[in-house]
C-alpha cells in the first residue's frame, strides 16, 4: 500500500499523544503473561485477572505446578474466566509443551529464533496465531505484532485493510511497514485496543475519537 508506512506511524502518534503508554501486558513474570494470554480468549481481562488470582493463592502460578495439577481442578481455580474446561485442556498442553521442550523455563524459550517457537507455539494444541503471538510479543519480547479484532476493526474503519483480509496480511502490513521494534509493536498493540474499546465498537463512537479525519 503506498505510504502505508507514513499512514501507520501517523495513527500511532495519534493514539500515544493522546492516551499515554498502556502499560501492557501486566503480569509479573513471563510465564503470568503467557497464562493470560491463554486465558483471556473470548473473555474480558478482569475474569482473567481473578482466575490468576485463584493460581497464585494457590501457589500454582507456575509451570511444574500447572503440570502436575489435574485438569479438574484447574478447570475450578480458572473458572471466572469462562470456558474452563476448555481452557484447562488448553492451559495443559501449554505447560506439557514448555516442560518438555524447554524444561518448564520461559528463559529457554526465549533463547529459541523467533520463528522456530512460532512454529511449535501454532503446533500446541488450542493455541491460534494471535494467542501464539502475544506470548512471542508481550512474555518473550519478540519484535512480532499481533492481530486481534480490536485492530483489525480501526485499520478497516480508516481504511488501511479490508476486515476480512487474512491475519498475515494485516500482520505484513505493519511487519513491512514499520521497524521491527518490541516496544514500538508493544505499545502500538496496546493503542489499537485502547481506541477500538472506546470508539471503534460496533456503532463508532466517532466524536472525540484522535484518528477522527485520518
Amino acid at each position: 500500500m503506498k505510504g502505508a508506512s507514513k499512514r501507520l506511524l501517523g495513527i500511532y502518534e495519534r493514539l500515544y499523544y493522546h492516551f499515554g503508554p498502556q502499560h501492557w501486558w501486566p503480569g509479573e513474570t513471563p510465564f503470568e503473561v503467557a497464562v493470560g494470554a491463554i486465558l483471556t480468549q473470548n473473555t474480558n481481562w478482569g475474569n482473567v485477572e481473578k482466575a490468576i488470582l485463584n493460581l497464585k493463592k494457590e501457589r500454582k502460578l507456575n509451570a511444574p505446578a500447572l503440570h502436575r495439577l489435574p485438569a479438574e481442578r484447574l478447570s475450578l481455580l480458572i473458572r471466572s474466566a469462562g470456558y474452563f474446561n476448555i481452557k484447562a485442556k488448553r492451559l495443559k498442553n501449554f505447560v506439557a509443551f514448555l516442560m518438555k521442550d524447554y524444561r518448564g523455563r520461559m528463559s529457554n524459550m526465549k533463547g529459541e529464533e523467533t520463528g522456530i517457537i512460532r512454529g511449535k507455539l501454532l503446533g500446541v494444541n488450542g493455541i491460534g496465531p494471535e494467542t501464539a503471538d502475544s506470548i512471542l510479543l508481550y512474555a518473550l519480547e519478540k519484535p512480532v505484532f499481533v492481530i486481534d479484532a480490536y485492530t483489525k476493526r480501526v485499520l478497516s474503519h480508516h481504511d488501511m485493510m479490508e476486515h476480512g483480509a487474512s491475519y498475515d496480511s494485516f500482520q505484513k502490513l505493519f511487519h513491512n511497514n514499520l521497524k521491527s521494534d518490541v516496544w514500538l509493536f508493544n505499545e502500538y498493540h496496546a493503542l489499537l485496543v485502547r481506541v477500538a474499546k472506546e470508539h471503534c465498537r460496533t456503532k463508532t463512537i466517532c466524536a472525540g475519537c484522535p484518528l477522527e479525519g485520518v
